[in-house]
C-alpha cells in the first residue's frame, strides 16, 4: 500500500470509531494535515449524526465547511467527546511531535478540551525515540532570537520556518538535532521560555488511542 492508501485506511477506521463511540448530536474535534484531511472526507457521509465540529486550523475549517459540516467556535462548546488528528512522530507511550503543518497551538487547545484523543497515522510515524522530525515551536515574533538562543542551550538547532506565519500571527522555529528521551519534561521546559506560545510536543496530554496504518491493516494501540 502507498502512504496515501495507509492514511486513507486509518481515516476510515477513525470515522468508524467515531460512528460507534460518539453519541449523536455532539461535537467532535478535527485536526490538521494530510491524514486529518482524509478523515474529514471519511466523516462527510456521517455529518448529519453530529451537531458540528471544532477545527484546529483555518485550513481544516475550510475543508469541513466544504463538506457541509458546521464549524463551531470552541468558546461555545463545553465538551468534546473525541478529537481526531495525525502526528509527525509518535512513540510507544503515545507521546507525539505535531506541528508540521504549523497548527500546533490550536491543536493543543482542542486536544486539551477533548475527552479522548485519537491519533491517526501511518506506520512510518511510529518511532522508539522522537526527534528525527524537527520539533516545531511557535514563537512571538519579537522573541524569535531570544527563544532561538535558549533552544540552542537545550541542545537543539533551531531554524525559522521560511515564509510561514501561523493562524495566530506568530513564527515557527523548527528545532533539529534533538533526541527526546523525556518528552513531558522537555515540553514543560520549552514552554517556560519567555516568548514561546507552545511547542509541538504532545506529552503532557498524549494520545489516548492510536490507529496505525500498516501493510497488514490498521492496528489499534492504547
Amino acid at each position: 500500500m502507498t502512504q496515501d492508501e495507509l492514511k486513507q485506511a486509518v481515516a476510515r477506521a477513525a470515522a468508524d470509531y467515531v460512528a460507534a463511540n460518539v453519541p449523536a448530536g455532539t461535537v467532535i474535534g478535527v485536526g490538521t494535515g494530510s491524514t486529518a484531511n482524509f478523515f474529514i472526507d471519511a466523516l462527510a457521509p456521517l455529518k448529519d449524526r453530529f451537531r458540528g465540529a471544532v477545527a484546529s486550523s483555518e485550513a481544516t475549517r475550510k475543508r469541513l465547511a466544504g463538506h457541509g459540516i458546521p464549524v463551531l467556535d470552541l468558546n461555545d462548546i463545553e465538551e468534546i467527546p473525541v478529537y481526531v488528528d495525525g502526528a509527525d512522530e509518535i512513540d510507544a507511550g503515545l507521546n507525539m511531535i505535531k506541528g508540521g503543518g504549523g497548527a500546533l497551538t490550536r491543536e493543543k487547545i482542542v486536544a486539551a478540551v477533548a475527552t479522548t484523543f485519537v491519533c491517526i497515522c501511518d506506520a512510518s510515524k511510529k518511532v522508539e525515540v522522537m526527534g528525527r522530525f524537527p520539533l516545531p515551536v511557535e514563537v512571538i515574533p519579537m522573541a524569535r532570537a531570544h527563544v532561538a538562543r535558549e533552544l540552542v542551550k537545550l541542545g537543539g538547532r533551531p531554524q525559522e520556518r521560511s515564509g510561514f506565519v501561523t493562524d495566530n500571527g506568530n513564527l515557527i522555529l523548527d528545532v533539529h538535532d534533538l533526541k527526546i528521551t523525556d518528552p513531558k519534561g522537555l515540553e514543560a521546559r520549552i514552554n517556560q521560555i519567555v516568548g514561546v506560545v507552545t511547542n509541538g510536543l504532545f506529552a503532557v496530554r498524549p494520545a489516548d488511542l492510536l490507529l496505525l496504518g500498516a501493510a497488514d491493516g490498521v492496528q489499534t494501540i492504547r
